[in-house]
């Protein structure tokens, strides 16, 4: 939709952009709320200073403060955002900046900064281009990213071409939307198109060239893009098919045939049918959530240009060719116009932040579509308890479209072995597959301060290494939050300490994580489906673990017999019983088998390969005593190291390798305990079987 300013502009103007004066931006609708600082980026210019003051008039924009300054003589301003980027990224209108807005919105939202300086009258010329470097050494000196996103509208495609041909280094990548790309079509009118006859003169007077050497001047866009094809920028076009003032025959579609002759990638956007008013020039903007993704994939500020993400394609077994990565899902939402995605992991999944941004994403990215959001993080859990509440707390919801999973510093924290890492992961995602084969995966690495230090020594941290093996064996897109915080906080970009803040990031860590999920999305998605493509069941592999946990549950606390001191508790509360302590949602008023004394004990039929306890563990846990059938007693402390102020949901696999034949768990409390603990409690919540 248009913004209002250009609206304005439309109305008193009945020619085209080209006949526009320079507007501000349009007013922003929407924002963030941040915390953290200004991030620095390090760079070779020795005055770069990201904690320089921006000079001028300075004005607000809804929540975005903009700065109206004069460099090398022209006016100029930047609009700054409320939480910056790692990096510092940025964005460079190039004419006409209070058009089509809304994509800029998106990425003042996500902390880059949008520049403008005027240099109306110019035509991308010589002239124009020494105020374009002069303003672009002024913006990195102030700490702004080396690597800049250029935004040409119109005739402004001359100038972004023009930097971008003679500084490609400086240049992440170049969004253009109905742009000028050869002035023998615009301003010229020796085409199709009607031209404008007073720009063109001042066009020659500016280029130095005279009518006749207009046709064969080669400073067009179209002319100069091998050093942009040989620097591997990305393009992007947005054009109307109707446009009668800029042809897109007569530009874009000449410039993207020879980009891409010469190795580069472009994307163009076809919108059928501009406004009439406008001569086809005009249109509103069908996708510009589509354009903030471009930019932000290519112009974010990663140390060496890194993506940390893995995105991996499938296909059914036996089928011709391999499908790109979450196809299955985007297919269903823009087909069907209704989806299910889960979030399933810990209190990094509980916590709102990068879930909910996620889920905002979603919607604005499939605005047709009907979500149903699973929310099913649960504090303290990792790998092992998510495959065993997978079915309740997920999948009893219906088919699940797309499931987000993470686990991986509680794996790391909560000492799971790594036979327990992978039995637990690849249980999630085999039963998640098995009860929709067509289910789109991502498993998701967050941080924890022990990766720093595997990262340095340059290996992957094991519990990763184990989640990585399972992803890449069931085909899901990976997504390497903690590769990514440790290069960059290794770049200087923040700190761990003032920034990140810990394994529950900062509202600052999470807008960098939900970023990396926004890239991995919109890199799986930057391209139009396919008319032929369908969704497709994923391949169903061998495990690679047979006593994986792919076939947990929950079973009843209430099916456990011979109690002999235990009892069941129809709403269970230590806190109640003199314990104290913390609880979590779903391990307090709720039911549990209850024992506290030495000697008290139960048994438990149940058929399946593995056999344990989903307890609340708090100050006064203690220790078990267990067989299965006639096997020999062994003990488990439920005890842990956060139990002493916390009733903690803690998982306890007591057997994992047995025959999946029935079997009898006999269970009493033991007369010693933990040191630390306060009692000889044993709260079981459910028991946990995997047939």
């Amino acid at each position: 939709m248009l913004c209002s300013v250009a609206v304005c502009s439309l109305a008193l103007c009945s020619v085209l952009l080209c006949s526009l004066s320079p507007v501000s931006l349009a007013t922003f609708e929407g924002g963030v709320v941040g915390d953290g600082p200004p991030v620095d980026t390090p760079s070779h210019r020795p005055n770069r200073d990201p904690s320089r003051e921006w000079p001028g008039t300075e004005s607000r924009w809804h929540e975005f403060k903009r700065h109206d300054f004069t460099v090398d003589g022209r006016k100029a301003f930047v609009v700054i955002p409320n939480l910056v980027a790692p990096g510092r990224p940025w964005v460079w209108r190039a004419r006409f900046p209070g058009f089509h807005t809304a994509a800029d919105r998106h990425l003042l939202a996500r902390g880059f900064h949008v520049a403008f300086i005027d240099t109306d009258g110019m035509f991308g010329s010589t002239r124009a281009m020494d105020h374009w470097a002069a303003f672009y050494r002024f913006m990195v000196d102030r700490g702004l990213a080396d690597r800049v996103a250029l935004e040409g509208v119109s005739r402004g495609g001359l100038f972004v071409y023009a930097f971008a041909s003679r500084w490609p280094t400086r240049v992440a990548c170049i969004y253009a939307d109905t742009p000028v790309c050869d002035i023998k079509s615009w301003p010229g009118g020796h085409g199709t198109g009607r031209g404008h006859a007073e720009s063109w003169q001042s066009c020659l007077t500016e280029l130095g060239i005279t009518e006749a050497e207009a046709a064969t001047y080669r400073g067009n866009p179209i002319d100069t893009l091998a050093t942009i094809a040989a620097a591997k920028i990305p393009l992007f076009h947005v054009i109307s098919m109707n446009d009668v003032i800029v042809p897109p025959a007569e530009n874009t579609l000449i410039l993207a045939e020879r980009y891409r002759a010469l190795g580069g990638t472009i994307d163009v956007l076809r919108v059928p049918k501009g406004t009439e008013r406008s001569n086809g020039h005009h249109f509103e903007h069908p996708d510009p959530l589509r354009v903030a993704d471009f930019i932000e994939r290519h112009a974010s500020v990663l140390p060496k240009r890194a993506d940390y993400f893995i995105s991996r394609s499938s296909g059914a077994p036996g089928s011709s060719g391999s499908a790109p990565a979450l196809q299955n899902s985007r297919i269903k939402f823009e087909r069907e116009g209704v989806g299910r995605v889960a979030f399933l992991g810990g209190s990094i999944t509980q916590n709102p932040g990068w879930r909910d941004a996620t889920m905002r994403y979603l919607e604005e990215r499939f605005p047709q579509t009907t979500f149903d959001f699973v929310s099913a993080g649960l504090a303290s859990t990792g790998s092992t308890p998510g495959a065993f509440r997978l079915s309740r707390d997920v999948l009893s919801r219906g088919p699940v479209d797309l499931l987000f999973e993470e686990a991986a510093v509680n794996d790391l924290t909560n000492g799971r072995n790594p036979l327990e890492v992978t039995r637990g992961m690849e249980g999630i995602l085999r039963r998640a597959r098995r009860a929709n084969p067509q289910m789109d995966l991502v498993v998701m690495h967050f941080v924890a301060p022990p990766n720093f230090v595997d990262y340095h020594a340059g290996r992957t941290p094991p519990v990763i290494e184990n989640h990585e093996t399972v992803a890449a064996h069931y085909g899901a897109t990976s997504i390497h939050f903690a590769r990514e915080v440790s290069e960059r906080i290794d770049a200087r970009q923040f700190t761990w300490e003032k920034d990140f803040r810990g394994v529950h990031p900062s509202k600052y860590g999470q807008a960098l994580c939900a970023s990396t999920i926004r890239r991995a999305l919109s890199h799986a998605w930057s391209q139009p489906i396919e008319t032929t493509a369908k969704q497709e069941p994923h391949p169903w592999p061998p495990r690679l673990d047979r006593f994986s946990y792919d076939s947990a549950r929950f079973a009843a606390v209430q099916s456990a017999t011979v109690l002999d001191g235990f009892a069941l508790a129809d709403a269970c509360d230590p806190r109640l019983e003199g314990v104290g302590g913390g609880v979590r949602d779903g391990f307090v008023n709720v039911p549990m088998l209850v024992g506290t004394a030495p000697g008290d004990s139960f048994r438990y039929d149940f058929a399946g390969r593995a056999i344990g306890l989903f307890v609340a563990a708090g100050p006064d846990a203690g220790v078990i005593e267990y067989r299965v059938d006639d096997g020999a007693w062994k003990s488990r402390d439920l005890f842990t190291p956060w139990s002493r102020g916390l009733h903690l949901p803690w998982a306890h696999i007591l057997e994992a390798e047995l025959t999946p034949l029935p079997h009898s768990l006999f269970v009493r409390i033991s007369a010693t305990k933990n040191e630390r603990s306060r009692g000889t409690a044993c709260r079981i919540v459910h028991v946990l079987v995997n047939e």
